[in-house]
Order: structure tokens, then C-alpha cells, then sequence
């Protein structure tokens, strides 16, 4: 263990200011070094936000990268899976080499920031502007009001500018002096920071060391393209308030992107407290055809960047959406099948690629399970707020990422068929509004019959999808999935019938676009839910009376 050296600066080396979640189920502070000398027997990183254990990973991956040089390949990361521990030895040298650069208030080069950073004005504003979970200018929506946003102390200062270089909106900055691009001394918005653009994803083991190795994707040509200018920001030259020169900033690697330098930033205060902060902008990224540098991001095909560029394929990472379980959109989270000379419309994590080929290398075994973990935030207001921040997990079996893997194709499926299902249970809603007396366009009642549906197939889904492994059916487990869905889902479109008005019960005669006239009410609005329902399911259908499995 690295016992604490007290000093003026703060040292995240040796200072406990990253949460975990040890395996005991504790939850304790440690430092950056504790945090690899302890990894075997820490759970996972365990901050405030989602977002931010996801930007504090990239740190920490990062550094492991550098310690152990890549890795270069398969066969020494095979190695590094092999042993009961992280490379202590490479990890402290390496770290103590660049100490002076992980202080957090270093009088010269404090850790990400800029030591004579300052504004025209000469001052430094309040920390709401460092922290995402504090809406401008409506600071009754959350509980960090009066002393708590005066002060706060360096270990959460050091969290949250970690998270402000991945993570901070766009809209209008301090405008830094010496920063050409300040006009009438404001910096106006370039977007958001780094990390923000992406749709994070990351593997998340049985320990903090499984998921720091199930994330360490290898440097090396034939894999991912290599650089020797590939530096995290503490091996580089210490940044000033001016944007670096595109020709010399990169990203040229993964290293880079990890350290990414979006904002400058300087914090104000001491070891007691940080009392203050300067936020304006720094180097601006363009994502466009990073996917083979960035593994940690889904990926999609830009229409708008491929007819303006007139060239194919073009790609760009896609945030998640914060109003869908990650589940629901499991297809564009998983390997793609090979789709012939066409390029493919999305690209999944490359994260999620790796784990897949130790699976056909034989490394991971097939009974080998992962939590794939998800994360983005969702700007509003021109991207300069906060509207949320999302965070999901799945559990899956490793055999899902393979390519051809029949129980991927049944998972896929499985998601579908809970879609369709969701839909007739709307299409249900809406046709009792319409025998009610109201319009189809009222889509409120409809919209709640949906999300009801969603939420109760939610922790079935993922029950059903953590159980899949090498030795299920997958035509018997999807089966079984339509099974379990229909019976939910008919469930709720008799409550559904049930709660109607007596004016649904009575119904109306309604004529469609092409002039054909029917009757709406309620009766008929449930055949009809029956008839969707059992189109949707088909392999449910055929069994009605069979029991159902009980899924705990």
C-alpha cells in the first residue's frame, strides 16, 4: 500500500479521491496508485454520476497502457489475463516517473489545467460551472446549494475536472486572455467536450482488474493503428490558454482521446478547499472516422457527412438515447454480421470486437459472462446544459458477440418481439381512445400503456438475456421469451379494456383513409389487441395453454 507523503500540492498518487465499491460491498476512497494495487479486490469504480466512473476509467486505462507498453498484442495481453494481479511494478514506476504532473495544484503544471490560466476580469467564478449535476441557473433542482457550492475539497474538485474535460456543454466560456479565438471577452460555444459526443460503452468484469484488462484493447498494427505520437497529456508539454495547432495535437491513438484536453481550466483554492474555477475552451475534436482509434463508442453511418463529402461510408459516434433502456436497442450494441461489399450502418464498440475475438481465440471461455456497460449524456438548450445523463447495463454471455452465434440472432429477435408486442398493446390504447369518443392523435393514454409495457418486460428481459449460455436452445429460449411476453402483455390489455369508459363499451362507427367504415369499442378493440398480439408472437401463439416458466 502507498502511504500518503503530506505536501503543499495535492497528489492524486497518493491522495484517496476516487469512490469504489470493493468486493466486500464497501464503499471507500482510494488513490490513483491504491486504485491499481487494490484492483483484484475493488468491484468497481463507484463516483456520483455514471459518466463519471466512465471518464475516471479512461484515466485509468490510460496509465495501464503506457505501463505495459500497449499492450503490443494478443499474447502479451493473454499474460496480463493470466496473472492474479496488475503489473504493480511497471504501474509505480511508470506513475512516479510523471508525479509532479498528477498534482493537483502544482504552482507550474497542476493536473489537467492551465497554472496562469485567467480571464479578462481577472476572476474566478463559482463551481456550479465545473459540476454537470447543477442546472444553470435553476439551482432548486438540486441539492448541492449555499456552502455546498461555495467549496467542495481537491478529491472532489479532482473527480469533477476529470469529468468536465470529457463531459462539459457547450455555450459561451470565460474567455481566456491570450486565446485568439475570445471575442469581447467571451469564448463562444465549439461544442461540447470530448467524451460527450460518444455512446460509451465499456466492459465491466468480476473485479476493477478484469474490467481494466477487458477494456485494454492492444496497440498494435494489424489491430489498431499505432503512433509513436500517441502521449497522454502528462507525458506531453504542459498546455497554455491557446489552442494547440491541429498538425500537433492528434489524436493520433487512443492515449490521446483518453486525456483529451477539451476546456482549460484552472481551479482555485487549496488543500483545505477548492473555492473556485476558470472553464474556457481548448482543443476542439472532430469525431468524423475516429472509429478505429476510439473503442469505447457506438458508431453510425452519417448521411448529412457522406452527401456533403460525397464519399462512403462516413462515421460518427452515436450518444445513446436517454429515454431507452439499453436493451431495447441491443442490435446496435452487438458485433454486426458481415454484410457483403456493402460498408455497414453502424459499428459496435470496439471493446465489445475485442471480447469477441478472445472468445474465437479461445482465451475467454464460453461460459464466459460480461456486463456491458453504457453511458452518455444528453445535451439541451443549443448543447450548453444538462437535460440528462444516461447509464444502463446488460449481462450477456460472451457467445453473443460472435459473429453467426445463433443465441446473438435469438437475443436480437427476442428484443424485437418485445417491440412488437409493445406496439399492439398502443395500437390497443389507441383504438379505446377512438371508441371513446377521442382522436388517434391523442397519444398521451397510449404513450403511458407503452411505457408500462416496457417497464414490466424490463427486468424479464434481463433475467432471460443473463441466463443465456452455451448449452440453451436458442429456438426453445425465444420461445419461452414469447411465452413470458405474451403473457404480460395481454395481462395488461385486459386492464386496459377493463379501466375503459362506458362510452368505449358502447363505441362508434369510424371511417378510415380509403372510406371503409368500422366499429370501435372496446370488444372489438381487444380482438383486435388479441389478433396484433398473436401476430407478434407467433411462437407463443401455437401454445396458449402451455404453463408459463416462472423467471425469478
Amino acid at each position: 500500500m502507498t502511504t500518503p507523503t503530506p505536501t503543499a500540492g495535492f497528489s492524486l498518487l497518493d491522495e484517496a479521491w476516487i469512490p469504489v465499491l470493493d468486493t466486500a460491498g464497501r464503499r471507500r476512497d482510494v488513490s490513483l496508485l491504491g486504485l491499481f494495487e487494490q484492483a483484484a479486490d475493488i468491484q468497481m469504480i463507484a463516483c456520483e454520476l455514471p459518466t463519471q466512473n466512465f471518464a475516471l476509467l479512461r484515466l485509468a486505462l490510460a496509465v495501464l497502457h503506457r505501463a505495459t507498453n500497449g499492450p503490443p498484442g494478443e499474447t502479451a495481453w493473454r499474460v496480463l489475463w493470466q496473472e492474479p494481479q496488475l503489473p504493480l511494478a511497471d504501474i509505480t514506476d511508470y506513475l512516479e516517473a510523471f508525479r509532479d504532473r498528477f498534482d493537483l495544484l502544482h504552482p507550474t503544471h497542476p493536473f489537467y489545467q492551465v497554472a496562469d490560466l485567467r480571464a479578462g476580469s481577472d476572476k474566478a467564478f463559482g463551481l456550479e460551472r465545473l459540476i454537470a449535476d447543477v442546472p444553470n441557473g435553476e439551482p432548486y433542482l438540486t441539492a448541492r446549494t449555499g456552502p455546498a457550492m461555495q467549496s467542495m475539497t481537491p478529491a472532489d474538485a479532482a473527480r469533477w475536472l476529470v469529468h468536465c474535460q470529457a463531459f462539459d456543454p457547450s455555450g459561451i466560456k470565460t474567455g481566456a486572455l491570450g486565446d485568439p479565438r475570445v471575442k469581447g471577452g467571451k469564448g463562444y460555444p465549439l461544442g461540447v467536450a470530448s467524451v460527450g459526443a460518444l455512446g460509451g460503452v465499456y466492459l465491466e468484469g468480476a473485479t476493477l482488474r478484469e474490467t481494466l484488462l477487458l477494456n485494454l484493447v492492444p496497440i498494435a498494427p494489424g489491430w489498431r493503428s499505432a503512433n509513436d505520437q500517441d502521449l497522454p497529456v502528462w507525458e506531453r508539454e504542459p498546455h497554455t490558454s491557446v489552442e494547440e495547432p491541429s498538425a500537433t495535437r492528434g489524436p493520433y491513438g487512443v492515449l490521446g482521446l483518453y486525456t483529451w484536453q477539451s476546456r482549460r481550466i484552472r481551479l482555485f483554492g487549496d488543500r483545505d478547499a477548492i473555492t473556485g474555477a476558470v472553464i474556457a475552451y481548448g482543443d476542439i475534436l472532430d469525431w468524423q472516422d475516429r472509429h478505429l482509434l476510439e473503442p469505447m463508442s457506438v458508431w453510425g453511418r452519417s448521411g448529412p457527412r457522406e452527401q456533403k463529402l460525397k464519399r462512403v461510408p462516413v462515421y460518427l459516434p452515436r450518444p445513446h438515447p436517454h429515454d431507452r433502456v439499453l436493451w431495447r436497442g441491443l442490435q446496435t450494441l452487438l458485433p454486426p454480421a458481415p454484410s457483403g461489399g456493402e460498408p455497414s450502418q453502424r459499428l459496435s464498440p470496439m471493446v465489445l470486437q475485442w471480447l469477441a475475438r478472445l472468445r474465437v481465440s479461445g482465451v475467454v471461455g464460453p461460459d464466459f459472462r460480461v456486463r456491458s456497460r453504457a453511458t452518455s449524456i444528453t445535451y439541451g438548450s443549443n448543447q450548453s446544459v444538462v437535460d440528462a445523463v444516461f447509464g444502463d447495463a446488460l449481462t450477456m454471455n460472451v457467445l453473443l458477440l460472435v459473429d453467426g452465434s445463433p443465441l446473438r440472432t435469438a437475443a436480437v429477435d427476442a428484443a424485437a418481439d418485445a417491440d412488437a408486442a409493445v406496439k399492439a398493446l398502443r395500437s390497443l390504447a389507441v383504438n379505446l381512445i377512438r371508441a371513446a369518443g377521442g382522436s388517434g392523435s391523442d397519444t398521451d393514454a397510449a404513450d403511458r400503456a407503452a411505457e408500462r409495457g416496457y417497464a414490466l418486460l424490463d427486468r424479464h428481459f434481463r433475467v432471460w438475456l443473463a441466463r443465456l449460455g452455451p448449452a440453451t436452445d436458442p429456438g426453445a429460449a425465444r420461445a419461452a421469451w414469447q411465452r413470458r411476453v405474451r403473457s404480460e402483455i395481454a395481462r395488461l390489455g385486459r386492464e386496459l379494456v377493463e379501466a375503459a369508459s362506458p362510452a368505449a363499451w358502447a363505441g362508434r362507427i369510424l371511417e378510415d383513409r380509403n372510406g371503409k367504415q368500422s366499429h370501435y369499442c372496446s370488444s372489438q378493440a381487444e380482438a383486435w389487441f388479441r389478433g396484433s398480439l398473436a401476430r407478434a408472437l407467433p411462437m407463443a401463439a401455437d401454445d396458449a395453454n402451455r404453463p408459463q416458466e416462472v423467471l425469478q
